[in-house]
């Protein structure tokens, strides 16, 4: 498999004065797509899916706080603080509404988002992002927390590069292994520990809204995908009405790196079915 380089940055990035660094692309009139990238990454993950979506659409990424060239986060940050930082952002843009994608923890950013400011939102990506866990799940990613905690962000990237890509995509593709693992360990041993939990424990507030969501609605993961997998997705996209639930054969956590179409094909259609008609 040909390994892929990393694509130029963005046009039209920049950091706001509160300090969130973003890129802004695409057709100035077109409806917005806010992508939100997941725990440990930054908003380079999206380098593989940004350039296709900002043909129609005007694509919105941003750092989350404590990640790429955001600034740190309050101490003990909540799933909220995150919710907050993305209604700021968007007020600072003068942007209105957006369609807001994201992977992950991003995924449940999106959501958390969706229940404190529905009116803003006009439709729904959740990738690969996870539902209530196991009690066996939530103790096996606890104990991951503790880890980074104790050992800083080394202790836990390459147990999660093997459960990110599938084994052969791993032996095949070194360079693509080095470029996400640099992600990962350029995160603040002291600030990634906070952000984790919120990986971890934040769940249970976005489980069952109530209300419940009314945006359309995506739902995506791998069938590989053992940490947030079809089990989840299927639960996620449950409480949304009329949610859509897609699961990728063959593919763990990070297909929108591993196989770009897979993710790219479906979303875009899905957003075009649902934003194009508006301006």
């Amino acid at each position: 498999m040909v390994e892929r380089p990393e694509m130029r940055p963005a046009q039209g990035a920049g950091r706001t004065p509160d300090g969130t660094a973003f890129a802004l692309c695409g057709p100035e009139r077109a409806p917005v797509v806010v992508l939100i990238h997941g725990l440990g990454l930054n908003r380079a993950c999206w380098q593989w899916l940004e350039p296709e979506l900002a043909t129609g659409f005007r694509v919105l990424s941003y750092d989350i706080l404590g990640h790429g060239g955001s600034a740190p986060p309050p101490p003990a940050p909540e799933l909220g603080t995150l919710s907050d930082q993305l209604a700021r952002l968007l007020d600072r843009l003068g942007l209105d509404r957006a369609a807001i994608v994201g992977f992950s923890l991003g995924g449940m950013i999106a959501r958390r988002f969706a229940q404190d400011h529905p009116e803003r939102v006009t439709a729904l990506g959740i990738l690969h992002s996870p539902h209530r866990r196991t009690d066996e799940a939530r103790a096996a990613i606890a104990a991951r927390v503790d880890q980074s905690r104790a050992e800083g962000p080394r202790a836990t990237v390459e147990a999660a590069l093997v459960r990110w890509f599938t084994d052969d995509f791993r032996a095949a593709n070194p360079a693509m292994m080095d470029l996400v693992r640099g992600w990962v360990l350029a995160n603040d041993p002291g600030i990634y520990p906070s952000i984790y939990r919120i990986l971890a424990e934040g769940v249970d507030e976005i489980v069952a809204p109530e209300p419940p969501l009314t945006a359309p609605a995506l739902v995506m993961t791998g069938d590989e995908d053992h940490g947030n997998g079809p089990a989840m997705t299927r639960a996620i996209a449950a409480e949304i009405p009329g949610a859509q639930a897609l699961i990728l054969p063959g593919l763990r956590h990070m297909a929108l790196a591993e196989r770009p179409e897979a993710v790219n094909r479906p979303l875009i259609a899905f957003l075009r079915r649902h934003l194009e008609h508006q301006t």
